[in-house]
């Protein structure tokens, strides 16, 4: 049965007009988090202060009904301060004592993490579990997370003393690694003109909060053709520098590379960037499209490519043109037939399974 998916679209629209009444260009990162969103990904986002992060994200819980929160990670901050704690209360009708949770702001479901980098390991811990698992853990009690449950953590790229550069288990549980950079000076120009102009107050809901529910699992109704599994999957592997047959600038600049949850990653938002755009198929645009966001934090460049000035996107651009992966260069009807695969693909449902990063 053929879906058009004119509801995810539509409400796309509606989505990004209500956004241009505040935020200005950022285009990209606006697609980007809407399809982090409907995938169920988490984003971290690289850039500047004064780019309007906190806005978007509150934004957007404004057109969809959700619940925001904001966390200013600081290096005194504890776990307990963003999960909440469990408080000895006395009950009014017995006297006796008994202990209460009250819940920390990650009980939202849109949190805008500011600077993560700069909180310690074990804080960033919790916000993993809470990311992973949907759940955070206080006093051996588990309490689930609100659902949807979507976050958006950010690290400052200009300052560097005084953070905690997080591990690569906790980057590899973003979907996406965001660049945000200065808006150009037309832009720039609207953004003060409309800045220093009246508030113009809370945004008009769109759809309520259960529409990003039915509207993921209507995502994971794409289907991905087996040429496509097969090229995500020989992508990523190709980022292995100890992989047998791997490119030789994945050798020589990279000392690690994607690991399968990057695989999942891809293929889980080219699904909900084809929606997005009414496709029922996901085709190499939507591979294309979210390649360099699902895999640039998940690559650890080596001394080589560090001394050479080298960004994760250049290097996987050189792997890319290296490798033949090019969109132009694929041969799907070659990959079509790669008959090695067929037995493991038998063994997978009718589409690839909804994975949450």
């Amino acid at each position: 049965m053929s879906i058009s998916f004119e509801n995810i679209s539509r409400i796309r629209d509606e989505i990004t007009q209500g956004l241009a009444t505040k935020i200005i260009g950022q285009e990209k990162v606006i697609e980007e988090v809407m399809i982090s969103l409907l995938s169920g990904g988490h984003i971290l986002v690289m850039g500047v202060p004064g780019l309007a992060k906190t806005l978007l994200v509150r934004s957007i819980s404004e057109l969809l009904q959700l619940d925001f929160s904001r966390i200013q990670f600081t290096p005194d901050l504890m776990p307990q301060d963003i999960t909440g704690a469990s408080i000895l209360d006395r009950e009014s009708s017995t006297g006796g004592r008994q202990f209460s949770f009250a819940k920390g702001p990650l009980f939202a479901n849109m949190v805008l993490g500011d600077e993560i980098n700069r909180t310690p390991p074990k804080t960033q811990a919790a916000l993993l579990e809470g990311m992973e698992e949907g759940q955070v853990t206080v006093m051996g009690v588990r309490h689930p997370l609100p659902d949807p449950f979507f976050v958006m953590a950010t690290q400052n790229p200009l300052e560097q003393e005084g953070t905690y550069p997080l591990p690569v288990t906790q980057l590899d549980r973003f979907s996406f690694q965001i660049l945000m950079d200065y808006p150009n000076a037309e832009e720039e120009l609207d953004v003060v003109s409309v800045t220093t102009a009246m508030n113009p107050g809370p945004l008009k809901p769109v759809v309520s909060a259960e529409w990003l529910r039915e509207a993921s699992l209507e995502v994971r109704q794409v289907q991905i053709p087996d040429f496509q599994l097969i090229r995500a999957t020989r992508i990523v592997r190709s980022t292995r520098p100890q992989e047998e047959g791997a490119p030789e600038s994945a050798q020589e600049l990279l000392y690690h590379g994607a690991g399968p949850r990057g695989v999942q990653t891809i293929l889980a938002t080219a699904r909900a960037r084809a929606a997005l755009n009414q496709r029922n198929t996901v085709t190499d645009e939507d591979i294309d499209a979210v390649l360099f966001p699902s895999l640039r934090h998940r690559l650890g460049l080596s001394v080589h490519a560090e001394a050479e000035g080298l960004e994760p996107d250049q290097v996987l651009s050189r792997i890319l043109e290296e490798s033949g992966d090019r969109p132009e260069e694929a041969d799907s009807e070659t990959l079509k037939q790669a008959g090695f695969f067929k037995e493991w693909l038998s063994k997978l449902a009718d589409t690839t399974p909804y994975f949450r990063s």
